[in-house]
């Protein structure tokens, strides 16, 4: 799909909350085109796919433009970020993932999901 005919939303049965966050990648087009390989259909660990699900989280959406990344998370109302990112962090994997993709990222190396992705403050919003 082209990104100027936007991107279709998954519709849900309640109301969700949604949280947003951003994450720079290095200046390099080569670890950007690997970057975006590895969270391609089929390349992206199923397992940090489960673990993605098991800890609440109904969708996430990453966008890149540049070098910068903006993340759409999806949750239930009563979704816990910090208990979430807690448990999340301790799954089978996780951390090897975080490792694999550090090499891409501007942040430390070690550092979990919820240490590297910055959550960004909604300044303006149309409805109600």
């Amino acid at each position: 799909m082209e990104k100027n005919e936007g991107y279709r939303v998954k519709q849900y049965n309640g109301p969700v909350k949604r949280f947003c966050q951003t994450l720079d990648l290095k200046d390099n087009p080569e670890l950007i085109a690997e970057y975006r390989r590895r969270h391609s259909r089929g390349e992206a660990w199923s397992e940090i796919m489960e673990g993605i699900r098991e800890v609440g989280i109904l969708e996430m959406e990453i966008y890149l433009v540049e070098t910068r990344l903006f993340m759409i998370v999806e949750t239930p109302v009563d979704f816990d970020w910090d208990s979430a990112m807690e448990r999340l962090a301790k799954l089978p994997r996780q951390q090897e993932w975080e490792d694999y993709m550090s090499e891409f990222q501007q942040a430390p190396p070690g550092a979990s999901s919820d240490e590297k992705w910055r959550m960004m403050e909604r300044i303006f919003h149309l409805y109600e």
